[in-house]
């Protein structure tokens, strides 16, 4: 019984596998493909380290720190806006948040 699964196995791989083809790694195919002169990759070992200069750093440094306060500065104006709608809110008053450009003119008031 194991003879004949292995034989099935065996066979259900032969019919699932492609042949190869006759000649493609005879020492003719080979030499007709291969390059003249080998390509050897470059090496990153090759040149030295390249890293940013000092003023290069100073910059990339400086516009972290101008994204990281433009964030504080947002972060703040957002707390200071829902503190002054939680008051409003308390208060019984919709706060009258609008924009440049907004779609209304006046926030309908809720009786």
């Amino acid at each position: 019984m194991r003879d004949f699964i292995v034989r099935a196995l065996l066979c259900a791989l032969r019919i699932l596998m492609p042949r190869r083809r006759p000649g493609r790694h005879s020492a003719a195919h080979l030499t007709a493909t291969a390059p003249a002169t080998p390509v050897i990759p470059v090496s990153p070992w090759s040149r030295p380290w390249t890293s940013p200069s000092k003023a290069e750093a100073a910059e990339i440094f400086h516009r972290q720190a101008l994204a990281e306060e433009a964030r504080r500065a947002h972060r703040h104006l957002q707390r200071e806006r829902r503190r002054a709608e939680a008051a409003y809110a308390s208060m019984g008053v919709d706060y009258p948040y609008t924009y440049e450009g907004a779609p209304f003119t006046e926030f309908p008031m809720t009786a």
